[in-house]
């Protein structure tokens, strides 16, 4: 079993492909191996797992922890297909309000690496999405924000035109309006 690693438009926002065995059994796939991930580039120590379920048409994000808090993530789809999006929010960036798009699915079975810096939201193309990612850091809220999903400077091109949304992410701000708060460098 191994990894393969396929960089994004944004340099290091990485696609994880990893192997597996299907057979008329199932699957096998060994979803996390540190020294492997280490030997290509993500050396993160994880210290957190989450797990969402969704319905279609839901959209989760764009959040993220600032740099009290900064946590990278490591993303997959376990069940259904997503549309799991990364943007870049570090002022000093020349990628600076950037994003990449990923389909992730239970099929492909490939992970998304989100690092501190960037924004992470995705939004279920399937019923009954499920999706799990490893965090570097603690959530905590103090440290919590927001960009908003569909900010006309951003110009994500999400496959939906009135998704299903969190009363936190239907009111996050702008681009514009992150920009003048701390954040990161």
């Amino acid at each position: 079993m191994g990894i393969r690693i396929v960089r994004t438009e944004l340099p290091e926002v990485l696609v994880v492909e990893t192997d597996y065995v299907r057979d008329e059994r199932g699957f096998f796939i060994e979803s996390y191996h540190h020294q492997r991930y280490v030997d290509h580039g993500i050396g993160c120590a994880f210290v957190q797992d989450n797990h969402s379920r969704s319905g279609k048409g839901v959209l989760r994000g764009l959040h993220y922890q600032d740099q009290r808090a900064p946590m990278d993530k490591l993303v997959r789809c376990t069940a259904g297909r997503i549309l799991d999006v990364a943007v870049d929010l570090r002022r000093s960036s020349p990628h600076y309000g950037r994003w990449a798009a990923v389909e992730l699915s239970a099929d492909n079975m490939w992970q998304l690496f989100v690092p501190v810096g960037f924004a992470h939201g995705f939004l279920a193309l399937t019923d009954g999405v499920e999706v799990q990612y490893k965090c570097s850091g603690y959530y905590t809220p103090s440290a919590e924000g927001s960009v908003r999903w569909d900010d006309p400077d951003l110009a994500i091109d999400w496959p939906i035109q009135t998704p299903i949304l969190s009363a936190r992410d239907r009111v996050a701000p702008s681009l514009a309006e992150y920009g003048r708060r701390p954040a990161f460098e």
